[in-house]
């Protein structure tokens, strides 16, 4: 008998962990607005710094943190708000890349990595550029910055151009990989939904817009969210997690004997896609979703759309394959249980 209730989209967004929730409902306690002068803003203006402080010492950041209202804003305000006259982005860009950017000109794939050739060409075009490239792209799991040395970020800053890394699905699991700006989302880790931040090297990279943030965001700042975010860095990343990534890993091969699982280049351990070897995309969430199990196909801004994967487009995946693909997604509470009950529904679907 299958598991019942199993949540696998955690790449959309992920339970709050009990300390994120724990200081997340401590922050509503501070209910002052930090721009205040007097006694209580003060002390709620105390609290945010220390919660930025802290955001900065989980990631090891040395650079400046502004706080947003998730990736979507801080997306916007990096692309929208950086000191370059060009913008380029890589094909398999969550959609709020373009969005932010909608002019941008796009840099093709091959086998699974950025082509640099193109980045270099296009680079040389002249302009000062901003180019984006995501960590870990949400669609597919596949690892488009390394954690160490990222000879991507090195090529745009010879050309004296920025770097930006979206690292939405990535943040709060791995190290973070280098860049001059890097985008982080709360929720996708175990903080609360409606905060997210902007880490920028160096503030004379972007434009100011005035208002909060020392007058690069506008908004009364999100007291509670920050201290959230700041706890489930504080938590540890993807070795303090139920399941191992060996068990990860032998997981993705069990769905592979039942399917093909999309791989276009270095693949992480917590996002899969796997397409079915007849039963399309949208009849499997039905299917599964009937079995107890909660999956996605694609990201969850453009799972509830017809149109074909604009990313596995771009990793070079044929349509017939897209339409047959499915993201299971896990997350810091997923146990090896719900893993081998999933893993035994795919196999009896797909016999």
């Amino acid at each position: 008998m299958a598991l019942q209730n199993i949540y696998l989209d955690h790449a959309a967004t992920t339970p709050m962990l009990p300390s994120a929730r724990e200081a997340w409902l401590d922050g509503a306690a501070i209910w002052a607005n930090p721009s205040s002068p007097h006694a209580p803003g003060r002390a709620a203006r105390a609290a945010l710094e220390d919660a930025r402080a802290r955001v900065k010492a989980a990631l090891g950041w040395q650079g400046e943190v502004i706080f947003t209202s998730g990736a979507s804003e801080a997306l916007a305000l990096g692309l929208g708000r950086a000191k370059a006259e060009q913008r380029f982005v890589s094909a398999v860009e969550h959609d709020a890349v373009f969005r932010a950017a909608p002019d941008a000109n796009v840099i093709p794939m091959r086998d699974g990595e950025v082509d640099a050739e193109a980045l270099g060409a296009a680079l040389s075009e002249g302009g000062r550029a901003v180019v984006a490239v995501q960590s870990i792209n949400s669609e597919a799991g596949t690892v488009l910055l390394p954690f160490a040395r990222n000879l991507l970020a090195e090529q745009v800053r010879e050309s004296g151009g920025l770097f930006l890394a979206d690292c939405s699905q990535s943040a709060g699991k791995v190290a973070l990989p280098d860049a001059d700006m890097l985008v982080l989302s709360a929720h996708k880790l175990g903080g609360p939904i409606g905060v997210g931040a902007l880490l920028v090297r160096d503030f004379a990279m972007i434009e100011p817009t005035g208002g909060q943030e020392r007058g690069y965001r506008a908004g009364t700042e999100n007291l509670p969210g920050a201290l959230g975010f700041a706890a489930a860095l504080e938590a540890g990343g993807i070795e303090s997690w139920a399941t191992s990534a060996e068990q990860r890993f032998d997981f993705r091969n069990r769905l592979q004997l039942h399917g093909e699982v999309i791989q276009p280049g270095v693949q992480c351990s917590h996002i899969f896609a796997v397409a079915a070897p007849k039963i399309s995309a949208t009849a499997m969430l039905i299917r599964m979703d009937a079995k107890g199990f909660a999956i996605s196909a694609g990201s969850a801004c453009s799972s509830g759309t017809l149109k074909q994967s604009r990313v596995l487009q771009g990793f070079g995946i044929d349509p017939e394959t897209a339409k047959r693909t499915v993201r299971v997604s896990l997350g810091w509470n997923t146990t090896p249980a719900e893993l081998d009950g999933f893993a035994d529904a795919w196999a009896e679907v797909n016999a």
